[in-house]
């Protein structure tokens, strides 16, 4: 292989993870090519439907910092600084994600993708679309398309949850290891218009969810003034998908569950029913590389459901680890590729865990007084001993600390929150010197 040659790396899939993987990769003077599957997005109008809005946290921005583009990307992200929670009254209560100052930033999928293409391009990088990737040749590092063969110095596979290059690693690796698990959930995008001259129908800065025990509708605020919505839902039972079969159907579900949005949705039943019904898949899988030839990245090697708000984030996070190796290992890929899943395997595990268990506080517990009065109580200890006690949802969505390291930690403090809880008329002595003692207590145990 001559210089030239291996200085040349594939990556399949101009996703996110790819697009951001190409900038490092480019920066550091590799040739990237990348081959997705798609037409070019940024040619054709999207499709609604599927894109799930995404919460950039402080672990996506130091990604997209280090890749030089968190400028451009600030231009198309709007900040939520909390939570809004409805419940079947229309009464709200308002919840901080972190101390003032601290945010998530809400961004379409759609437009975000398209301006990390664009850097990319910038950089060098080439996209080349409509290029399905039917087969990877591991010991050659050989992609295969319909028209062409490709090589290179190493292929990197981040094409999403359904990955061709997993697939290939997975039917000639002995012993390669393999899970996929499908929550009994779907979910469906809907839509809330914006008012007169784009103006927000609703609080702009904070991610707003019904949450309704079973299931629960989420809203993130859009640019144009508009809430992209998502329901997750049952495929199945009383009050699910399939219990929904016509328009009249659909209208009295949500007049019953979700009415103060009902009089918001104009189109709610157009949606409804015109708009897919996505899946929500956990994937595990490892090993994540083959020798110096081929390495998984993002979703193709850890795709989780999206109830942190941490799929792209730790996509990003992934980036940041795998360019710190490279200036570690320089072109010795097999060391990087080796040291690179040793060290995301654990947190990318620990992440899937915490955002099922996300899941269900969003779904079952935003909404109940006991809830907000234990995140009260968690957040004036932060406050007056923060080096003793960080919130879980600080741990993952503020800070640095890995996530295999913020689960641990998260389930030791649910674990004292729980015997704080029981305690006889907490909710009149919550902030008391006496509650305080024993927290503190719990955690010199």
């Amino acid at each position: 292989m001559n210089k030239e040659e291996s200085k040349k790396i594939i990556i399949l899939g101009a996703g996110l993870v790819g697009s951001l993987l190409s900038i490092y990769l480019a920066k550091r003077g590799y040739t990237v090519h990348i081959y997705e599957r798609r037409a070019d997005m940024r040619k054709e109008s999207m499709s609604a439907g599927r894109s799930i809005n995404l919460a950039l946290s402080d672990r996506g921005w130091r990604g997209l910092k280090g890749a030089g583009i968190e400028e451009e990307i600030r231009k198309v992200a709007i900040p939520m600084h909390g939570r809004v929670m409805h419940n079947i009254k229309g009464e709200l209560a308002q919840q901080p994600y972190g101390e003032v100052g601290q945010s998530i930033y809400a961004t379409s999928r759609g437009i975000l993708n398209c301006v990390m293409m664009t850097e990319a391009e910038k950089q060098g990088v080439t996209i080349s679309f409509n290029e399905r990737c039917l087969n990877v040749d591991l010991e050659n590092a050989t992609a295969t398309f319909s028209d062409k063969k490709v090589y290179g110095k190493a292929i990197i596979g981040t094409d999403g949850a359904f990955s061709v290059a997993r697939l290939q690693l997975m039917l000639a690796t002995d012993r390669f290891e393999y899970s996929q698990h499908y929550l009994q959930h779907g979910y469906k995008e809907l839509l809330i218009p914006p008012g007169e001259n784009n103006s927000f129908l609703m609080e702009k800065n904070a991610l707003h969810i019904w949450p309704r025990g079973g299931y629960m509708l989420i809203a993130l605020p859009n640019l144009d003034g508009s809430f992209t919505c998502t329901l997750f839902f049952p495929f199945e039972g009383d009050d699910s998908f399939a219990s929904i079969k016509t328009k009249e159907d659909c209208t009295n579900f949500f007049k019953r569950v979700f009415p103060d949005v009902v009089p918001l949705m104009p189109t709610l039943t157009e949606d409804f029913f015109n708009n897919p019904t996505g899946s929500l898949v956990t994937v595990k899988c490892f090993p994540w590389s083959h020798k110096d030839k081929l390495c998984l990245i993002g979703d193709a090697a850890h795709a989780i459901v999206p109830f942190y708000g941490q799929g792209m984030n730790c996509g990003f996070e992934d980036c940041v680890v795998f360019d710190q190796l490279l200036e570690k290992h320089g072109d010795n890929w097999s060391a990087l590729f080796a040291e690179f899943q040793q060290a995301r395997k654990p947190n990318s595990d620990a992440i899937a865990e915490l955002a099922y268990l996300n899941f269900i506080e969003m779904r079952d517990r935003v909404g109940s007084a006991q809830f907000l009065l234990q995140k009260k109580i968690e957040a004036r200890m932060h406050q007056k001993y923060p080096k003793q006690w960080l919130p879980l949802y600080s741990q993952v969505t503020f800070s640095e600390i890995p996530y295999s390291d913020a689960l641990s930690n998260g389930l030791r403090q649910e674990e004292i929150m729980k015997k704080i809880m029981l305690l006889p008329d907490i909710e009149n002595k919550w902030d008391s010197e006496d509650v305080e003692a024993m927290i503190l207590k719990h955690i010199s145990i």
